[in-house]
């Protein structure tokens, strides 16, 4: 017999959905998933995307709370959510949130907002949620925290605060290049669709120096990026280049390019990184080449850690 949750955490972004089912001590009865994310759903299929994956631990006789972040709040997703101002941080009744009137009586749906910078002109979804996470870890940090994915973001984080961020499109270059421009030809083979799916291999691996050599190369000249990239299409004609070590190179320029352009933020103070193992693995040996040693913490576990703390907080303003 499945236990039904007292409620449910849901993280909803563009690609997939995942969500845990919660008991009343905010401890994990289980961890579920599908493909179902906001780019695969119309407005009208949001509510049967997420009772088809939790309806096995939501109770009849009552209503289960069910709280949301990420691309849900978009303008394309569930409902929009509004954008909180920086400073950010967790405060009763000052987080952005909506309700969503839901037509099956055992959820009570809501999503929360993300975040907005006027300027430089910037937003956040979901990625806030994991740094209110981080941070309800380890409430004394301050300094930068690294959230890299598809659309990465660094954020300083001061006095429990998000004061500042700024995003760099480097996971959807890679995939872009990858899979569209010239380059394609040379990584046709395995070219995957998000800045880690190159890590195939072992001479994939962040101690790569195919890797290792276009990171140092692209943080030193960062104005030499674009001829460097049209470099690998012709060391691929002219030499062979194998399409491992052209990921490898073209993942070293990007994440270079993008380190040499966010050094504002990691270039004294501490540095944390959000992230899965792989991707997180590529952040850490780039920035330990230059001297700065970032701690690391899984991205899942500090989204979950920071949907919980969001939960309490609203439970506690509802009171």
């Amino acid at each position: 017999m499945t236990t039904k949750a007292e409620w449910i955490a849901v993280d909803w972004g563009t690609s997939r959905l995942r969500a845990w089912a919660m008991d009343a001590d905010d401890a994990v009865l289980a961890r579920l998933s599908s493909p179902r994310g906001m780019n695969s759903l119309k407005r009208d299929e949001f509510e049967g995307a997420l009772i088809e994956l939790v309806g096995g631990h939501l109770a009849d006789a009552r209503t289960t709370p069910v709280i949301c972040c990420g691309m849900v709040g978009a303008r394309q997703g569930w409902k929009e959510a509004p954008y909180s101002s920086l400073p950010f941080g967790v405060e009763p009744g000052k987080a952005a949130t909506v309700t969503v009137p839901a037509s099956d009586p055992r959820i009570a749906p809501t999503i929360l907002g993300g975040v907005r910078q006027n300027a430089p002109p910037d937003v956040m979804r979901g990625e806030e949620t994991q740094i209110i996470g981080f941070l309800a870890e380890n409430p004394d940090f301050e300094g930068a925290v690294c959230l890299p994915g598809t659309h990465t973001k660094w954020a300083r984080v001061q006095n429990g605060k998000i004061v500042e961020f700024q995003t760099f499109m480097t996971g959807e270059l890679f995939s872009l290049l990858a899979e569209r421009s010239v380059l394609r030809h040379g990584m046709s083979d395995s070219a995957g669709t998000h800045i880690n799916a190159h890590i195939k291999n072992d001479a994939d691996t962040p101690n790569s120096e195919e890797f290792a050599s276009m990171t140092a190369k692209a943080m030193n000249e960062p104005h030499l990026l674009l001829a460097r990239l049209f470099g690998l299409r012709a060391d691929a004609l002219l030499n062979g280049l194998a399409p491992a070590a052209a990921r490898a190179r073209l993942s070293g320029l990007l994440i270079g390019a993008e380190l040499a352009a966010a050094r504002k933020f990691h270039a004294d103070g501490a540095v944390a990184l959000v992230a899965e193992a792989a991707l997180g693995d590529l952040y850490a040996g780039a920035l330990k080449s230059r001297g700065v040693a970032a701690r690391a913490e899984n991205a899942g576990a500090m989204t979950l850690r920071g949907i919980t703390t969001f939960f309490n907080k609203i439970r506690e303003t509802r009171r």
